[in-house]
């Protein structure tokens, strides 16, 4: 899909030098590849307190719940 915007050349150039990439194309989508990363990750930080836990949870015990006696062999 052909998009045509109007973006300051400074800051592209300095983005691509900074970044390694050969061309502004290379460059936006990397921005775009970090800009999304980012967003997730704020989301799961929202997340962070959100969620219970049980006590006594044991981790290793649940792994073998569902597994048939053959699988652990």
């Amino acid at each position: 899909m052909a998009t045509n915007l109007a973006l300051d050349d400074s800051l592209i150039e300095e983005a691509r030098q900074l970044g390694g990439q050969r061309t502004k194309k290379d460059v936006v989508t990397q921005a775009l590849v970090e800009y999304i990363q980012r967003r997730k990750q704020l989301k799961l930080l929202d997340m962070f307190g959100a969620v219970d836990f049980e006590d006594g949870f044991d981790a290793k015990a649940q792994r073998g719940v569902g597994r048939s006696p053959l699988a652990e062999q």
